[in-house]
């Protein structure tokens, strides 16, 4: 398939775009999620669709949807000084560019086969999601000369990403970020605080960056929640669980999560199942057994388990009591709308950014401050004794689909047209 096809979208009237999504990878992520949800929506919808990934393999290479083309982009070796030079003759990057060539990070690579892409199918809109991937859809769109509209767009507040960064890229990013993201056609964040955070770092206009909340509920996600568990305390009769997912990380802040339980087992009968694994998989090992350890030490390791990741959550969250976000920050937590949706009441740390506007400031669920184990333990125990309705989360839930973002999406693009 070559250049843009337009034919019109019945159930919507608006002219059908060709639209390129960009990834590093297929591996299991929220931004690899997140991107694989709205690709499958515009697909749905009669777009003609391009996924553009640097490395074509991981776990997620097996669910790219019906109707959307994976495109793979070969690595260089790049000329990159020269290619970059091009891209900026007014020397748009300034002093950080010749650091920024010395030591590449491995996404450049892939910039000649991403502008060969866009000068030959000229796509009407591209999106990435992630900083470098963003400067790489500015920098090859400007190589290609093409008129494609480029829409970058942030997943977590960059400044946390940042802080735990090392090197080159700590130094240079944010100065790259500033003047790359002020050549795109629209900027996106997934929540106010993650805009905020941008704006900030960027020296962007705050009225510049759009927030356009995460496509969580789409068509499958009843279907999967109507999945068996196997788990024996899921089984009718046993004591209600409290369930967590997320990965190892600091970030999840999981001790805390533990030492709250703690508190709250203290008084209860209760179980928690926290469900997830580290990023790099020989890692996870290395996480389980710390938390096992300090579960052990809390006296409460026959009442936690922790079996790793699981591919479908969702019937854990239609089954558990309660659900539990212990993060430290967030761009902006998918699983609690998950829970939500699949019928379970939620309780979540007021990190930085995502669960005050989610829950909408506590409507929808407690909000405790990051850190505090107590409060967790005392939102946790209010929720199991008066649990909500779950048709009010369930209707807020509603708010996140990808339906709306694929509209959002469009309209910050195209201006709905």
């Amino acid at each position: 398939m070559s250049g843009p096809e337009v034919r019109l979208i019945a159930d919507r009237g608006a002219p059908a775009r060709r639209l390129a999504f960009l990834l590093d990878n297929l591996a299991i992520g929220g931004v690899q999620k997140m991107t694989l949800a709205l690709a499958g929506e515009f697909a749905a919808r009669g777009h003609a669709v391009d996924l553009l990934v640097c490395r074509p393999e991981g776990p997620l290479a097996a669910a790219v949807p019906q109707g959307v083309r994976l495109v793979p982009l070969p690595a260089e070796v790049p000329p990159a000084a020269r290619l970059l030079a091009l891209a900026w003759p007014t020397n748009m990057l300034g002093a950080a560019l010749p650091v920024l060539l010395a030591r590449p990070h491995w996404t450049l690579r892939h910039l000649g086969a991403l502008t060969r892409h866009l000068a030959r199918e000229e796509p009407d809109g591209l999106l990435a999601a992630t900083p470098r991937l963003n400067l790489l859809a500015v920098w090859a769109r400007r190589l290609a000369r093409a008129r494609t509209r480029v829409l970058v767009g942030e997943r977590t507040a960059p400044s946390h990403d940042l802080r735990s960064g090392a090197g080159l890229g700590k130094r240079i990013l944010p100065g790259l970020m500033r003047r790359g993201y002020a050549a795109a056609d629209a900027v996106v964040a997934v929540s106010d605080g993650v805009a905020d955070d941008l704006a900030a770092l960027a020296r962007l206009p705050r009225g510049r960056v759009r927030t356009i909340h995460n496509p969580v509920v789409g068509p499958d996600l009843v279907r999967l929640a109507a999945e068996t568990v196997e788990h024996p305390w899921f089984r009718a009769g046993g004591p209600p669980v409290v369930l967590s997912v997320g990965r190892l990380t600091v970030q999840k802040d999981h001790p805390t999560l533990l030492r709250a339980f703690a508190r709250l087992r203290a008084t209860r009968p209760a179980r928690l199942v926290l469900l997830g694994g580290a990023a790099r998989p020989e890692r996870t090992a290395e996480w389980l057994a710390g938390l096992r350890g300090l579960a052990a030490s809390l006296g409460v390791a026959g009442d936690v388990d922790l079996p790793g990741f699981v591919a479908n959550p969702y019937p854990y969250m239609a089954r558990s009591a309660l659900f539990v976000l212990s993060s430290a920050w967030e761009g902006f937590a998918n699983v609690l709308v998950e829970a939500m949706a699949c019928g379970c009441p939620v309780v979540s740390t007021d990190c930085p950014s995502g669960p005050a506007e989610i829950l909408d400031r506590g409507r929808y669920g407690p909000l405790v401050p990051v850190g505090d184990a107590e409060g967790l333990a005392g939102a946790m125990a209010r929720v199991l004794d008066g649990p909500p309705d779950p048709a009010g989360p369930g209707r807020r839930a509603g708010k996140f689909t990808v339906g709306r973002a694929a509209d959002a999406y469009l309209e910050v693009l195209f201006g709905g047209r």
